[in-house]
């Protein structure tokens, strides 16, 4: 199948084009690779540099599947610039389901956000509750599902709402929570904790490339949204994991953020889907990584940082 990934360059996209490439799918991978290009060179790999904003540079003949996963990515990055986000985050994207729905797609699988819902205090957070996103990069993930999902008559939508992932990618990130914490560790010998009762649902990457296969690969799945998070874990039990495994003190400070998610993933789990990998996996391959100096850790692998000093969503940034 021919296969349309946005941000395939990117964190996620770094570890699934390869996995779709191997099932055997032919892709397009279409990025702006502000951040780099880890992907490898295929005979059934299109690898273009571009930004989604230019709708019309999006080639889509013949494409029967498209994963969206290109985004300005979490709430520090979309507030250096709330009109670029909303500009690459939904009006692209409504022009991109557009053009899909022209160019005869099928199905449509987009990587939405759990920050969607907002605070909770159910246990169990499931895809029936209220959204009420409390940041710009929430609302404009929320707003992003609606307008798919009024597509979903034209072709197949699956909205899908990722726990915060963790783990080894090509495109490393280092200002995640578990990736973040672990590195602390590996390379200052101590993990500062900012309050540390915050609550974090978790998946590891692998697992995350396994779900987009696992809708690729079943597209009668009945269209809307669903949770994609294993382990609701607090950010000092976080912390206290990584200790355990590489040793290093835990320093609680105060913390002013008050957000705390949960996610159940029941619905997801009923079509057939089940996780391999856990919290634990990602420590130990994040630090495996460390040991053998094979961990990237330059300022690329932390998203806000790299974008101001690219100014990269500065105002007037064009595509």
């Amino acid at each position: 199948m021919k296969i349309l990934v946005t941000g395939g360059c990117g964190y996620k996209g770094s570890v699934l084009v390869p996995k779709l490439l191997n099932d055997g799918h032919e892709v397009i991978s279409f990025d702006t690779q502000w951040f780099g290009n880890h992907l490898p060179d295929h005979p059934h790999l299109a690898n273009i540099q571009g930004d989604i904003r230019a709708i019309d540079s999006i080639p889509l003949d013949g494409v029967k599947a498209i994963i969206h996963l290109a985004n300005i990515a979490n709430d520090p990055a979309v507030e250096l610039n709330p009109t670029v986000s909303w500009e690459v985050n939904v009006l692209a994207s409504q022009q991109l389901a557009d053009r899909a729905v022209r160019a005869g797609v099928q199905q449509l699988i987009y990587a939405s956000s759990g920050s969607v819902y907002g605070v909770k205090d159910e246990p169990n957070v499931t895809e029936d509750l209220t959204l009420v996103p409390i940041s710009v990069y929430n609302k404009t993930k929320m707003v992003a599902e609606r307008v798919f999902l009024s597509y979903k008559d034209d072709m197949q939508i699956h909205c899908i709402r990722p726990a915060t992932v963790c783990g080894v990618s090509p495109r490393m990130r280092l200002d995640v929570s578990v990736n973040m914490l672990t590195y602390q560790a590996l390379r200052n010998g101590k993990i500062t904790v900012l309050g540390g009762d915050q609550t974090r649902p978790n998946i590891h990457i692998q697992d995350m490339a396994n779900v987009y296969r696992h809708f690729l690969a079943r597209p009668d799945i009945a269209s809307g949204c669903y949770n994609a998070g294993f382990e609701n874990v607090s950010i000092l039990d976080i912390a206290e994991r990584v200790r355990q495994k590489v040793g290093a003190e835990v320093v609680v400070s105060a913390s002013n953020d008050p957000r705390s998610y949960r996610q159940d993933s029941s619905k997801l789990m009923a079509t057939g889907f089940q996780p391999s990998h856990c919290v634990a996996d990602a420590i130990a391959e994040i630090s495996e990584a460390f040991t053998q100096k094979e961990l990237p850790d330059g300022d690329q692998c932390y998203t806000v940082k790299w974008m101001q000093k690219l100014d990269l969503a500065a105002p007037g940034v064009k595509p």
